[in-house]
């Protein structure tokens, strides 16, 4: 993988476009997330668009914004974008596509991940997803039982396992019926706690030990950085995780189980590829990324002097050593 340069709270790509008769000024691609920092999905659409025959340091220019869990300053920051006159928009997770969404009624938009696109009113169809976006979908929601499965697999004692989320965050609230409905057949007792701040948060996670948390399970969603306190809290008071996103697997977190956001990336470089040709956003299909990774932390799981499964090692798309 390339090294990306990190500018303040924005890293920059430049691709070229191989289809280009002349030279021409740089044609500006921004990218939005709710992370902390440059993504594996961005990652992928610059792949993804080298293989399409693009050619970097040349016409284009991907500029990203990361609001490191601020779900609230993404409208400001796709807004800007959209100022600094970008041609294209390309989001990661539903908050930003909702963001960019309400930002721009012109500026192509493409998502990618997030879950379902329809249910979230980022598109009419998957066959005509109207207006100035399209994606690429995944299977976000259907992977909550599984998630909590795997995360029983890993510790066979687990019986106690917290769900912190933002009360608030219909997503969230998605998620928790989700892994509501699957904790009881797998002998797991839900500990589900709703908070509506970040220091509602920090306080429910200081009482770990006091109610016999065993394990805790992120929420998908970046709101009030839920995801960082819990990898915080947990790393303190010594308690496995299981996250819905890669970065925190490999920064502290146990495990994480949750499509490929790289693949995702990658994909969305063919709707890309397809608007800088001249079709409309709104009449390009929405692809559906099928690509599931659970990465596991040895380094975590033996300062936590957790033993895991071999049978789990195995399935494991990357293991952390």
């Amino acid at each position: 993988m390339k090294e990306l340069v990190i500018i303040l709270l924005s890293f920059t790509l430049n691709i070229g476009y191989a289809v280009a008769a002349e030279r021409n000024p740089p044609i500006l691609i921004g990218a939005l997330t709710e992370g902390f920092g440059p993504t594996s999905g961005t990652v992928g659409l610059r792949d993804g668009l080298e293989e399409l025959g693009y050619r970097e340091n040349r016409d284009f220019f991907i500029g990203v914004r990361f609001t490191q869990g601020e779900t609230g300053a993404l409208l400001k920051a796709a807004q800007d974008l959209v100022r600094q006159g970008v041609k294209i928009l390309f989001t990661e997770g539903r908050s930003a596509a909702i963001a960019a969404k309400t930002a721009t009624a012109t500026v192509p938009i493409v998502f990618g991940g997030g879950g379902d696109p329809v249910g979230l009113g980022l598109i009419n169809s998957f066959a005509r997803p109207g207006g100035n976006i399209t994606g690429v979908s995944d299977l976000d929601f259907e992977l909550g039982p599984k998630r909590l499965e795997i995360f029983k697999e890993m510790i066979p004692g687990l019986e106690r396992v917290l769900f912190l989320h933002h009360t608030d965050d219909t997503y969230s609230s998605v998620e928790a019926k989700s892994y509501r409905a699957a904790a009881p057949h797998l002998g797991i007792a839900l500990v589900e706690k709703g908070v509506r701040s970040r220091q509602e948060a920090k306080t429910r996670l200081s009482q770990l030990d006091k109610e016999n948390i065993e394990g805790v399970l992120s929420p998908r969603s970046m709101s009030l950085n839920i995801p960082g306190y819990i990898r915080e809290a947990a790393s303190r008071n010594s308690k496995p995780t299981m996250f819905s996103s890669t970065f925190f697997a490999e920064n502290g977190g146990l495990a994480s189980y949750t499509p490929q956001t790289y693949e995702s990336g990658r994909m969305a470089a063919r709707l890309v590829d397809k608007i800088l040709r001249g079709q409309k956003p709104g009449i390009i299909p929405v692809e559906t990324n099928h690509k599931i990774e659970l990465v596991i932390n040895l380094k975590v799981a033996n300062a936590l002097k957790i033993t895991i499964a071999p049978q789990v090692l195995y399935r494991a798309q990357r293991v952390i050593r």
